[in-house]
């Protein structure tokens, strides 16, 4: 009894597994639009994809809204940008819809300079 129990366990996680990466899949994209001191894109979420989200990722308020995420928080849950965007505001009709920024003259760490500072070669490491 116990080793079906376990399989379909397993069975149900592979599914959910499954599930996410299709959702993750269906995570789009805006195009760039910019000021005079950012550029700014949105990424809408499938709602599927919303609601596997960790209870801790949402404001404390009941909202239904993500609070603002760290970094390794957005990429936890799928998103995959390019390095220096900021997750920096919410939109409570739009709960699905991350709004991110980043400085326009934005320029990725030099891995030349993190090599030297930790004298290990940045590039290297997965």
């Amino acid at each position: 009894m116990a080793s079906a129990q376990t399989a379909q366990q397993i069975a149900a996680q592979k599914e959910a597994a499954r599930k996410l990466e299709e959702y993750i899949e269906k995570i789009h994209y805006s195009d760039r639009y910019s000021d005079d001191h950012y550029e700014y894109r949105h990424v809408i979420l499938p709602k599927q994809l919303l609601k596997m989200i960790p209870k801790q990722y949402f404001s404390p308020d009941d909202s239904g809204t993500l609070r603002l995420l760290e970094e390794h928080e957005w990429r936890g849950i799928g998103i995959t940008q390019s390095l220096g965007w900021e997750h920096y505001e919410v939109h409570a009709p739009e709960p699905h819809v991350l709004l991110f920024r980043r400085a326009k003259n934005y320029e990725p760490p030099n891995p030349q300079a993190a090599r030297s500072k930790t004298g290990v070669d940045a590039s290297r490491r997965k």
